[in-house]
């Protein structure tokens, strides 16, 4: 895989969506479109952490992900003729990519925290923007994030299960990937046809590793209503809105908003999973807040600035 300086959608623009509800979506703004769906998967993840007594890690995610690729392949219907080897290819490493993150991250949360396990998963974002960035403005606000997002951790992670650490940073890594492949199939594929293949590939992928771990667990009624719940809060609306937000903005700056996860993460634990939130950690939601914020005021900054040199 290339650098993702190489891969960044700062020039590039897919076309428009057309018609339906993609255009309705777009109309939130790619900024918008980012935090509906960071609240969306959050939301969606502590749903699943109660679900996984149930089915475990591996087989939540293929709940998951199998209802997400059902829902999307008959809501978009993607044309299957027509594409390059190069756009196929996208496409499955995409679905690869899916499906390790969201395996990895699954493995994490059976094992640690969410705040924790999102506090560390945020940190591969964070690393691509500053990588992506050709600006030293938006180091400066990937540092403010990334203080925030050790202070969420409470300083350190020392007593947290280091197998549960290594696999949330796993899903870190896989995170930075799939933003690199998410804008790229956005500019390959119209709408949401990339995403709902992809789906199908990481769906594929892990219907094994489901049948290995739950059986016919994943036939239980109440599991499966669960885990399709999980599939659209966790999948279908956040992947959908982020890759219509990745064709208008810069994977730098998308990088950055990803570090208001661990804030999301925290409200969605302390609402459904009764985790109370400390003066530190409200403290390291402002730093990571304020970093937000100020990655997409230079963003528009830079916007106006761009817009104002093609008129002169």
């Amino acid at each position: 895989m290339s650098t993702p300086s190489a891969t960044a959608p700062s020039t590039q623009q897919a076309p428009a969506p057309s018609g339906g509800a993609p255009r309705r979506l777009g109309s939130l703004g790619p900024v918008g479109l980012v935090l509906a769906g960071g609240i969306s998967v959050q939301f969606g993840g502590a749903l699943a952490v109660t679900l996984m007594p149930r089915a475990g890690a591996l087989g939540v995610v293929t709940l998951r992900l199998l209802a997400a690729a059902v829902v999307l392949l008959v809501v978009c219907r993607p044309r299957l003729r027509g594409h390059s080897r190069t756009d196929w290819g996208t496409v499955v490493v995409f679905g690869i990519t899916m499906g390790a993150m969201n395996g990895l991250f699954y493995e994490a949360v059976a094992r640690i925290p969410l705040g924790p396990a999102v506090t560390l998963e945020v940190l591969g974002p964070l690393a691509l923007s500053v990588l992506a960035s050709r600006r030293a403005i938006n180091a400066v606000w990937a540092g403010l994030a990334l203080a925030g997002v050790f202070l969420l951790g409470g300083g350190g992670f020392s007593d947290l299960d280091p197998t549960g650490v290594a696999f949330a940073l796993g899903a870190g890594a896989m995170w930075a990937a799939y933003i690199v492949f998410s804008a790229r199939t956005g500019r390959r594929f119209p709408q949401a046809d990339g995403l709902a293949l992809a789906m199908a590939v990481a769906a594929l992928l892990f219907l094994p590793l489901g049948i290995a771990e739950a059986g016919t667990r994943l036939l239980d009624p109440t599991t499966v209503a669960l885990g399709s719940a999980v599939a659209l809060l966790s999948s279908v609306l956040p992947y959908t809105l982020e890759l219509l937000a990745l064709r208008r903005l810069p994977a730098s700056t998308f990088a950055i908003l990803m570090s208001l996860e661990p804030a999301i993460a925290a409200t969605a634990g302390f609402l459904i999973l009764g985790q109370a939130l400390s003066a530190t950690e409200a403290a390291a939601i402002a730093l990571v807040i304020a970093a937000s914020i100020g990655a997409v005021r230079t963003q528009v900054g830079r916007g106006k600035a761009r817009a104002q040199r093609s008129e002169a």
